[in-house]
């Protein structure tokens, strides 16, 4: 027997998707700021930028080892715990002294900042009916939050200081918790066994499908090219010949967020059941950005319209691959998630180290280099995977996808 939810509101829905920006955004609100931080911790360039790494390295591992818990236990009480400790995370990063510590801190805060992906299955589960839709919304605030989490960090930073906007965020965190817990709504567990069994379950449906593994190394190859552009760039926007101070830095994050809000143009292209069509688009429009910075570097408008490019390319392949992984198993829905999202994060995790180590190496042509790289890999990826998958025996729900 099913049991019938009732469906979520659409104020329900973008409370869930303000929850996904404002959770998320901790880990991008340190990279317009790294100049400040190294000049106040007296560290170089790629010690300060290891920050954002780590704070990456931190949300692969919340999701890997919180994520399957919400198959387990009530994402409820999970997502507002999450938020707490993500409150008294921020308030640490804001007083801290330490550089280690900062480390330390950079990779809790990446560990808690998980809760969109709690989020995200349940309202798929709540709203079967309008999944794309409802996913889409709390994708968008996702978007936001990361994108915007730049532009306010180095507004924030040029007037106030980059601490200001950690002291923010526990504020943010602290309200969410309390409309949320008054709001949220809440689905029994569907998992039975112990914590052990649900972390196996968890690397086993990957062995389950073959579809999965070819979103999740597509997510990994994408995210990795736009983490290695946004971390680095603070570095490259600071330097001659643009010279540009925290604040500037971040409106690009402005010219992000308004290419990044064309992504549902790709997901309309998937929505008509041309999802390969439309991650091919996405990985080729991801790779023209990155000839764009690698043959413009000093063009303004070069590097606006390559911006757009790449949030266009990258969150439309992932509004694609979203809706068509998050059908593939109801009752595995969290755990099909983690195996996605951390994928997905730890490829920008090795975005980011790989970006840092080619700025430090061979500064703005390599990293562009190594994006390229990065992208034509993801769009080998989409060809031959669909090869691979049209020419063997899959689950049934990931035929035509």
């Amino acid at each position: 027997m099913t049991i019938q939810y009732k469906k979520l509101s659409q104020a329900q829905v973008l409370l869930m998707a303000a929850a996904a920006g404002i959770s998320v955004a901790n880990i991008y609100y340190v990279q317009p700021i790294l100049k400040y931080i190294s000049r106040d911790f007296h560290v170089v360039d790629a010690q300060a930028g290891s920050l954002s790494m780590l704070a990456q390295v931190g949300y692969g591992l919340g999701l890997f080892f919180l994520i399957p818990l919400g198959d387990k236990l009530s994402r409820k009480n999970l997502s507002l715990i999450l938020l707490l400790l993500l409150a008294l995370t921020s308030t640490g990063i804001a007083f801290t002294h330490s550089f280690p510590l900062l480390m330390l801190l950079s990779v809790l805060i990446g560990i808690f900042s998980v809760t969109p992906q709690i989020l995200i299955p349940l309202a798929a589960f709540i709203n079967a009916d309008t999944r794309g839709k409802t996913v889409g919304t709390i994708l968008s605030g996702l978007l936001i939050g990361i994108l915007g989490a730049r532009v306010l960090s180095g507004w924030v930073a040029t007037h106030w200081g980059w601490t200001m906007i950690y002291k923010i965020s526990a504020v943010l965190c602290l309200v969410l918790f309390l409309l949320l817990k008054k709001s949220m709504p809440d689905v029994p567990s569907t998992f039975s066994g112990n914590y052990a069994s649900l972390l196996k379950s968890t690397v086993l449906q990957i062995k389950k499908h073959a579809l999965l593994r070819e979103a999740s190394l597509m997510g990994a190859l994408l995210f990795g090219t736009f983490c290695s552009f946004w971390t680095t760039i603070t570095f490259y926007l600071s330097d001659s010949p643009f010279n540009y101070n925290s604040e500037k830095i971040g409106l690009f994050g402005l010219v992000a967020i308004t290419g990044a809000m064309m992504a549902p143009l790709v997901g309309r292209i998937a929505d008509k059941g041309k999802v390969r069509l439309a991650l091919k688009i996405s990985a080729v429009m991801t790779l023209a950005s990155a000839f764009i910075f690698k043959f413009f570097p000093t063009s303004l408008l070069g590097l606006i319209v390559g911006i757009v490019l790449l949030d266009v390319g990258v969150q439309g392949a992932q509004v694609s691959n979203a809706a068509r992984i998050y059908g593939l198993d109801k009752e595995s829905g969290s755990r099909i998630n983690t195996v996605y999202m951390t994928s997905y994060f730890l490829g920008g995790a090795s975005g980011t180290a790989v970006g840092l180590y080619c700025w430090s190496s061979g500064g703005w042509s390599m990293v562009t280099m190594q994006m390229i790289i990065w992208s034509m890999l993801a769009l080998a990826t989409i060809i031959i995977g669909g090869r691979l998958l049209s020419n063997h025996k899959t689950n049934k729900n990931e035929k035509g996808k």
